[in-house]
């Protein structure tokens, strides 16, 4: 089957989070992601991550979770050599990704326009914390300064610990998926028209969007503030964490036939009639109420019981699971969630996590390793032209 990115070339100038897992989205689809790195440093996450000397080789843990299937090129675009070569690579290139705080693009010459001036096909796409325009713009921001701007934090937890942060870089994520999903949205339309575009994603936007569904809407349409409500719904109840003997489930109940069905696997047929919690919003008015009395049923058997006796009734429940039971649960492995790649510049292979989605019934498979810091410079640049004599030249040079 021919990968739906086939033919697509990408220049990546991201770093860390946000614009490698964007680019990570478009090589697992087939585009050929180019990385292009500074010369001896590289992409920053090449040195984080909780392998020490995985670190020191320029090959972290955090660097290998989104970076294969990807080539990497070291150019200095700080030198009037390497912004050449990168302005060469332009003119073939489909798209450019870049995370770089904004104007430092257009600083170094390879702003939008400048390069759209070269390639009008090309499709230029910018990740930044507040985006491009805005008093915020200039900002310096990461994943925690979005989760606090954007609300977030003020919602996780609850009355006694928030604010909170998130446990993993939701705003980046979003931010990451966002930018994807422009860019081939982008490529559609240039396909028929010709046209190309220039795209602007500012992690707090996205952050906002991913909250719209319902906070932000019943604040902006129903004028409710909310407030951080721990492991709790802000929409329905019962729908949270709750107490079993042995440790705790989530249970959530969004429509009233789930509510229903709550109460007969738990042999509580009388609380469908309860006035406290006949319907939704008589649920919500006394929510704490009706933890106290699920939470006093639901310690009488263990968490794996009720999950599965709830299930059986059409419930939403689950476990709450640590990081290592879901990495070793039988679902992940059904689906092919986790991949090995060899990866032969640390003697081994690595796990990478692939696409959330299935194509022709099967998942998209990873086969190429995230590449050493430079590994295919010479090739690349020799697809524009490069001898051997231009390479040692350039390298002498400090441009490659």
């Amino acid at each position: 089957m021919t990968p739906l990115l086939a033919g697509v070339r990408v220049l990546d100038l991201t770093n860390v989070i946000a614009g490698p897992l964007a680019s990570y989205q478009l090589a697992l689809l087939g585009a050929e992601v180019i990385k292009v790195e500074v010369p001896g440093i590289g992409d920053l996450s090449r040195k984080m991550g909780a392998d020490a000397d995985l670190g020191k080789r320029q090959m972290g843990a955090s660097y290998l979770a989104m970076n294969s299937g990807k080539k990497s090129i070291t150019l200095n675009l700080k030198h009037a050599r390497g912004k050449d070569l990168f302005r060469r690579l332009v003119a073939d290139a489909d798209v450019v990704l870049e995370n770089f705080r904004p104007g430092t693009m257009d600083k170094l010459g390879l702003g939008a326009e400048a390069l759209r001036a070269i390639n009008q096909r090309l499709i230029y796409c910018a990740v930044s914390g507040f985006g491009q325009t805005g008093p915020l713009a200039q900002r310096a921001s990461y994943d925690q300064i979005i989760q606090g701007y954007c609300g977030l934090m003020s919602l996780t937890g609850d009355a006694d610990t928030a604010p909170m942060r998130a446990g993993l870089v939701v705003c980046d994520t979003t931010a990451a998926i966002t930018a994807a999903f422009a860019i081939a949205a982008a490529l559609f339309r240039r396909a028929s028209t010709g046209e190309g575009e220039v795209i602007d994603v500012s992690m707090l936007d996205c952050a906002l969007g991913s909250m719209a569904s319902w906070i932000i809407s019943n604040h902006l349409n129903a004028g409710h503030e909310p407030h951080p409500l721990g492991n709790h719904s802000h929409t329905s109840a019962p729908s949270g964490t709750f107490r079993t003997k042995d440790g705790v489930i989530n249970l959530v109940n969004n429509e009233q036939k789930q509510f229903e069905a709550t109460c007969d696997a738990l042999d509580m047929p009388e609380l469908k009639t309860d006035l406290r919690f006949i319907g939704r919003d008589e649920r919500m008015r006394n929510q704490k109420v009706l933890q106290s009395v699920l939470e006093a049923r639901l310690a009488q058997a263990t968490s794996a019981e009720w999950e599965e006796r709830l299930s059986a009734a059409g419930v939403p429940v689950g476990p709450v699971l640590t990081v290592p039971q879901i990495a070793a649960h039988e679902q992940l492995r059904a689906r092919g969630v986790a991949h090995s790649v060899p990866a032969p510049a640390i003697e081994r292979e690595v796990q990478v996590v692939g696409l959330g989605f299935h194509l022709g019934g099967r998942p998209v498979e990873i086969t190429a390793p995230p590449p050493v810091l430079g590994e295919h410079t010479d090739d690349v640049l020799r697809g524009i032209g490069c001898s051997d004599a231009d390479l040692a030249a350039l390298r002498e040079d400090g441009a490659i």
